[in-house]
């Protein structure tokens, strides 16, 4: 059963929006899928559970209850879990169980993992997604490291996903996925202070076309909405991964100084999300305007509200 992936039990740690996308593109194969997410016993519980139904998934009550069953185990966590549910499947993995880490962590995060694993008899790969996974879903481009990545490759991908062996040593997937968050999120942390600041000033069309001009391939607008549709929505993930960054920067002996504060800015936008700024988390409006000035105007009401009047000042 081991060689013939069509037949595994595939075990999904983690049910946000990773876990659920590739639950439903398993399904479709008619791939056996459990999983375990520890909000399930919480507020979000009753949507995962209704999902899982509908997909046909069977629901875990524990990490151990998952893994002694699993063939494959992907672990699709937040970054700073990466290491604690490695160690928490390790308690009841099966020698040779497959354990394929999805999660955005330093390389040095990624090899204390494996050592839990490899001790525990268990086959550990590491893999670094390279682009945001809805578009691409189980497509999305995923390099595998890792002494077991060659094997693990081809298996993968005749289950639909498109991975490719990047390194034999582990970290080194890891080491691309983090040096390209710093790009890729603090882009993302510099447009929404960018944006948002321009609004307050009134320049934003005289910012947005000098962009325009300097880089003529992309379209401001439409990226900088779908910018601030990503903070809002996944803010949270998306600091503790630049976090994960931050320690891939000092694992060098770099000061992690822009990373730092994109992990900042992501995370306070995170905050306002929470607060319920941007509207009603779980509706289909929430995070989907399509003019990222809506949203950046909300963030400019709420500072001008938390901002201390010239009479409050004098008074301190």
């Amino acid at each position: 059963m081991m060689s013939d992936p069509g037949r595994w039990q595939i075990g999904l740690v983690g049910y946000g929006e990773v876990g659920r996308i590739l639950a439903e593109d398993l399904r479709q194969q008619n791939i056996k899928v459990a999983a375990y997410d520890i909000k399930l016993g919480g507020e979000q519980g009753a949507s995962l559970k209704e999902h899982a139904a509908r997909f046909g998934v069977v629901l875990a009550g524990s990490h151990a209850e998952l893994t002694a069953k699993s063939d494959l185990i992907v672990s699709a966590v937040t970054a700073s879990q990466a290491v604690p549910v490695a160690k928490a499947c390790a308690a009841a993995l099966n020698q040779g169980t497959w354990f394929l880490d999805f999660n955005s962590a330093s390389p040095g995060a990624k090899q204390r993992a494996a050592a839990l694993i490899d001790a525990a008899a268990g086959r550990y790969v590491e893999g670094a997604v390279m682009t945001s996974v809805p578009p691409y879903r189980i497509k999305v481009p995923l390099l595998l490291g890792g002494p077991g990545a060659r094997e693990l490759e081809p298996l993968l991908n005749a289950i639909g996903f498109a991975a490719r062996v990047a390194s034999e040593e582990l970290g080194v997937s890891s080491a691309v996925k983090m040096c390209r968050s710093i790009m890729i999120k603090g882009l993302e942390a510099m447009v929404i202070e960018s944006f948002t600041t321009a609004r307050a000033y009134g320049v934003e069309d005289a910012v947005l076309a000098s962009l325009a001009e300097t880089f003529p391939g992309i379209d401001w607008e439409k990226q900088g909405a779908y910018f601030f549709q990503r903070v809002i929505e996944h803010g949270r993930r998306r600091a503790e991964e630049v976090r994960e960054v931050a320690e891939t920067v000092r694992e060098v002996g770099l000061t992690p100084w822009s990373a730092q504060g994109t992990a900042e800015r992501q995370a306070w936008v995170a905050d306002l999300a929470d607060e319920g700024l941007f509207g009603t988390k779980g509706t289909k409006e929430f995070a989907r305007s399509a003019d990222w000035r809506t949203e950046a105007d909300r963030i400019l009401a709420k500072v001008k509200r938390a901002k201390p009047s010239a009479q409050d000042r004098t008074r301190t």
